[in-house]
């Protein structure tokens, strides 16, 4: 088994990586959330992926769907959840927080992105239900 071949949304992943990449090269550390959200939103205008931003999700209770939502930062290719943080240290919280997202959406894949370091860090997260 190779491991990077057998990787799930792998080509799609690289690209977003390398794009929070180019926008941490440029940016740096020290801004809020949303001006990395807003510099991402261009770079992927730029390179035609698609993207929906600050998808809300539903929550299902005992087949009842419940009246508050969870947002997401990115929904891309329809398939792929991408969480922003911009924080000095990366928490359990965050980690916690987009699996919840992947549970909420049905979707199997999620990047978590943190900008809030000298060198950005990302964390694959998948959800086998």
């Amino acid at each position: 088994m190779n491991y990077l071949k057998d990787l799930l949304y792998r080509e799609e992943c690289f690209k977003i990586v390398g794009l929070c990449m180019k926008v941490h090269n440029s940016l740096g550390k020290g801004f809020i959330e949303v001006v990395y959200k807003d510099a991402l939103e261009i770079e992927f205008q730029k390179n035609g992926i698609p993207y929906e931003r600050e998808k809300a999700l539903t929550i299902k209770y005992e087949g009842e769907t419940l009246q508050r939502t969870f947002r997401a930062d990115f929904v891309l290719y329809n398939c792929i959840i991408l969480e922003i943080k911009a924080v000095p240290f990366r928490s359990v919280a965050a980690l916690r927080q987009t699996l919840h997202y992947l549970k909420a959406s049905g979707i199997q894949l999620g990047i978590l992105i943190n900008f809030g370091q000298d060198r950005l860090e990302s964390q694959r997260i998948v959800c086998s239900y």
